[in-house]
């Protein structure tokens, strides 16, 4: 076989041809077996070619699909928002890692063969898989930059497709392939690659290790709680938490388990709480600012989490409230901007019933509060999202009439934006903030005020986060992904 754009011979692993299954372990079995091979495959030829140079022949392998035709018209369980194809037709998604989502994998081909009555097809796809990627299976080995090997890699080696690696799925823009065949699942495997190299390098830990539950908080104080959240359950066997998982992917099993110190910290410093399935707790550090915040979740959203929460802190807009209160977002002003080309801010971001209601159990178990008495250190209302950190440096008129008029009672920079890509990305979200300043009235965040602060309020915040995530996960899927999230015709997979 010869490459047309090359005119070198193309030379491509040997693989068996598509097949059909009725079971979902069987189907995900082949998806592994197709895609360890290639991605060996590549590895070999690759370190072949940088020992021996140029081999005289374009290499390729390709990414493993799965594949569903339906020809009936036949309605589904209408309770599920998920696990159905919209109408007759063929459906595919390319596949990558996937070992690493096997149980979620597993699920959503199961609903498949379950809600439609037909077999999925599983087989090779036509699109290359990048070196790049296939290597990033195997950490002893790295791809040099351009020009550092002895030869130029993409003559030989297929890398990373920027064309083709985008959101125009989960975007709602992605039309049909030119066989006619619509997406199965919300990303390409193209795209997953992307962000999951992405998210080895932001946060030091390698992606298998996230878990179904994401606190984002914008403050290193939380982190030190949270290891000490982990110890205590580790100590309980009763807990079922597995491990914790702290930077440079340094685990440990027991509460006295030792972790070293990091040599350099990422850029989002991140910790796993774990359980098995995936159904621990994940804590990010995302810093502060709306950019990173877009950056965190773009890149996660590919793990195709369960709920992801804020629980950072805030600048209270309302006299009556003090530092310390706790703010429970109902509505988001977006004034962040990172996010305007990709959901234009005259979509609304609703808030989501069963994460309202997780939170706010969670901050009366805490606080030993219940009802009106709740009032006194929590409110509910509009969170502006802005991107100046220094916004009240500016004259205050335009920016104090639009937060008034919105009705906003709380200010940061990362909420709407956690929010507004959860819902772009149909991934539950929620935001419980904690008052640390008020700038409207003279209160600002000094070095003083804050230690006192950070001291009394840090862990009472953070386990009201891990209640509320504790409380979601024992809810089952087809609720907390429900029907809010989805549009007109969506992605049979979640």
């Amino acid at each position: 076989m010869q490459d047309q754009t090359s005119g070198l011979e193309l030379v491509v692993p040997e693989a068996p041809g598509p097949e059909m299954f009725d079971t979902p372990k069987a189907a995900v079995d082949r998806l592994c077996d197709l895609y360890d091979a290639a991605a060996a495959f590549l590895r070999d030829r690759f370190l072949c070619a940088m020992a021996e140079g140029h081999p005289g022949v374009r290499i390729r392998a390709y990414y493993p699909e799965v594949r569903i035709t339906t020809t009936s018209f036949a309605k589904t369980d209408s309770r599920l928002s998920f696990g159905h194809v919209t109408a007759p037709g063929s459906y595919a998604t390319t596949v990558t890692r996937p070992r690493m989502f096997r149980h979620y994998l597993e699920q959503q081909i199961g609903l498949l063969i379950g809600n439609h009555g037909v077999s999925v097809q599983v087989g090779l796809s036509d699109t290359p898989m990048p070196v790049h990627f296939a290597v990033a299976n195997f950490p002893d080995i790295t791809v040099p930059h351009e020009g550092a090997a002895d030869f130029v890699l993409r003559d030989v080696f297929d890398v990373p497709d920027l064309a083709s690696t985008n959101d125009d799925i989960v975007n709602g823009v992605a039309g049909a392939a030119a066989d006619g065949t619509l997406p199965l699942a919300p990303f390409t495997a193209q795209r997953v690659d992307y962000s999951l190299a992405r998210l080895a390098h932001y946060t030091a830990t390698a992606p298998s290790h996230f878990q179904n539950h994401v606190l984002f908080t914008n403050y290193q104080f939380y982190v030190s709680e949270f290891e000490a959240y982990a110890r205590a359950m580790l100590a309980d066997p009763a807990s079922g938490y597995t491990s914790f998982v702290s930077t440079g992917n340094a685990e440990i099993t027991t509460a006295d388990g030792s972790l070293p110190d990091a040599a350099r910290m990422p850029q989002m410093p991140t910790y796993h709480l774990k359980k098995p399935n995936g159904a621990g707790i994940t804590l990010v550090n995302i810093g502060v600012g709306p950019s990173n915040a877009k950056t965190a979740t773009d890149h996660i959203a590919v793990l195709r989490p369960h709920a992801w929460l804020m629980v950072g802190h805030c600048a209270g807009l309302r006299n009556s409230q003090s530092l310390g209160d706790f703010v429970l977002a109902h509505a988001y002003l977006r004034e962040d901007k990172v996010l305007d080309d990709d959901l234009p801010v005259w979509v609304p971001i609703p808030a989501l019933a069963e994460i309202q209601i997780a939170l706010e159990d969670a901050v009366e178990q805490e606080t030993q509060l219940e009802g009106y008495d709740l009032k006194r250190v929590m409110r509910t209302g509009t969170v502006a999202s802005v991107d100046n950190r220094n916004w009240e440096l500016r004259d205050h008129t335009g920016p104090v009439q639009r937060l008034s008029q919105s009705r906003a009672i709380a200010l940061d920079m990362e909420s709407a934006t956690i929010a507004a890509n959860g819902f772009r990305f149909r991934v539950p979200y929620g935001t419980l903030l904690c008052v640390s300043d008020k700038p409207l009235h003279g209160e600002l965040k000094l070095p003083g005020m804050a230690s006192e602060f950070y001291q009394t309020q840090v862990t009472r915040h953070l386990r009201i986060g891990i209640r509320a995530m504790e409380t979601l996960s024992k809810m089952p899927l087809e609720r907390i992904h429900s029907r809010k999230l989805r549009s007109f015709e969506e992605t049979a997979f979640l």
